[in-house]
């Protein structure tokens, strides 16, 4: 299902079971998600930001997110922290799943092989192919370390 109905949906059932955080996640998404549509469209691309891109964005609210809940609890703001982790929940309830350690190590491995990857140099090459093809499945900063160790 596409992502943009897949947020209408889950909006609607959150605003039927009364889930006041699940409202105000889905409608943070959504609003971020409008913001780079506009983005896009001032580029030339009418059609907005494609799954790849919501995926994309949706692993960085998570980043976002778990950058503020660490900052909350080691300000001793446990109910806040939890809520940012409510919203990760939730946020992550939209994603794929994600890929374990050595799945990631494997597909690394083969792009590596695919373009013929030599040293650090190349490095944005994986990663391009890692953001294209793994969008949503893959905490891009550990496949960077992990290409990077493999690269070096």
């Amino acid at each position: 299902m596409e992502k943009r109905k897949e947020f209408t949906l889950a909006l609607k059932d959150a605003m039927k079971n009364k889930d006041n955080i699940g409202v105000a996640t889905i409608r943070l998404i959504m609003a971020a998600l409008k913001d780079r549509d506009m983005a896009e469209r001032e580029k030339g691309n009418a059609e907005g930001v494609d799954d790849a891109g919501i995926l994309l964005m949706l692993q960085s609210m998570i980043k976002q997110r778990q950058e503020s809940s660490k900052t909350y609890s080691d300000a001793g703001r446990c109910d806040l922290a939890e809520r940012e982790e409510a919203e990760i929940d939730i946020i992550r309830s939209f994603m794929p799943e994600q890929l374990s350690d050595s799945k990631v190590r494997k597909v690394i491995d083969d792009i590596i092989k695919d373009i013929d990857a030599k040293d650090i140099k190349d490095m944005g090459k994986i990663m391009c192919v890692l953001k294209k093809d793994y969008a949503g499945q893959v905490d891009m900063s550990r496949a960077g370390a992990i290409a990077r160790e493999k690269l070096l």
